[in-house]
């Protein structure tokens, strides 16, 4: 076994635990810090695939910002860890049918690569960017699912938005901008004439 083999297999077995450890935690701090550790090592495996763009993308915008954004959330908020677990059961049958699709094929992707004549990655020239290479598959074969998952990202925006909002207790007072805009001087100030008092000698 290479160095590089070894590498890719301490990467592969860190991350299989790390993600497990994200179900299984109790603490969602934990849960995030454990995400967070995948994140790095699923990182290290876009680098082993000569994919720098993509794990430096991955470190700064899901650990850098988005874990970082959670945490600090999770941390602030008073969190029911208890009716977070009541529904835990109820969506465990969808969860082990999601899994064992996603092992499946996995399963079979590493059974294709065995079982037949692995592919070997090209050599690649030294002034060769992925960056740029991904950039143009992007925006020229791929522009149009790239569209459509920009279009289904603000979707899910705006639905989160809409689910979470929640009125306020208090009514809150609302200011037409077409009345105020009409409003005149007589209207709200009043002159009154009152005669002058004379101090008592």
């Amino acid at each position: 076994m290479s160095f590089h083999d070894f590498i890719f297999y301490w990467f592969s077995a860190v991350l299989v635990a790390a993600a497990i450890g994200v179900i299984v935690a109790r603490n969602p701090v934990h849960s995030a810090l454990l995400l967070v550790l995948s994140f790095f090592t699923a990182s290290g495996l876009w680098i082993q695939l000569q994919a720098e763009f993509l794990a430096i993308s991955l470190v700064l915008v899901y650990v850098g910002a988005v874990m970082v954004l959670f945490l600090f959330v999770v941390m602030m908020l008073d969190i029911n860890l208890a009716k977070l677990r009541e529904g835990f059961w109820g969506y465990l049958p969808l969860g082990a049918v999601v899994g064992a699709l996603l092992a499946l094929e996995m399963g079979a992707i590493l059974w294709t690569y065995y079982s037949g004549n692995p592919v070997e990655a090209p050599e690649l020239p030294g002034n060769y960017s992925n960056t740029r290479e991904l950039g143009l598959l992007l925006y020229t074969d791929y522009v149009y699912p790239f569209e459509i998952a920009a279009v289904i990202l603000l979707v899910a925006i705006v639905a989160a938005i809409s689910l979470t909002l929640r009125r306020r207790k208090t009514s809150s007072k609302y200011i037409d901008p077409a009345r105020q805009v009409e409003v005149r001087r007589n209207d709200r100030v009043r002159m009154v004439s009152m005669p002058s008092e004379k101090r008592p000698d």
